[in-house]
């Protein structure tokens, strides 16, 4: 099982979303979130070795946020926070 998968089948929000310490795109995406009433899983790509390749690899999405709905029966790649505000 990829490393991507495992975060999303542990995961027990609505949202899943990998973010960076130092990123203004991860707090307007946390805000966003917050404001639609919606929770969320964030995974701090920086607290793990390797994450960030991996999730690259697996999402073609290079930069920070990498965002998924968990809402339905199979998660969905939503990208980016501006992704993130027309998906909502």
């Amino acid at each position: 099982m990829s490393r991507v998968r495992e975060y999303l089948e542990s995961a027990d929000t609505d949202f899943l979303f990998f973010s960076q310490t130092v990123c203004p795109y991860c707090t307007l995406a946390t805000r966003t979130l917050e404001a639609h009433g919606l929770s969320y899983t964030e995974v701090n790509l920086d607290r793990h070795e390797g994450l960030r390749e991996a999730v690259v690899a697996e999402t073609k999405h290079r930069t920070v946020p990498i965002l998924f709905d968990l809402r339905g029966e199979e998660p969905v790649f939503v990208g980016g926070s501006d992704h993130l505000l027309d998906y909502l």
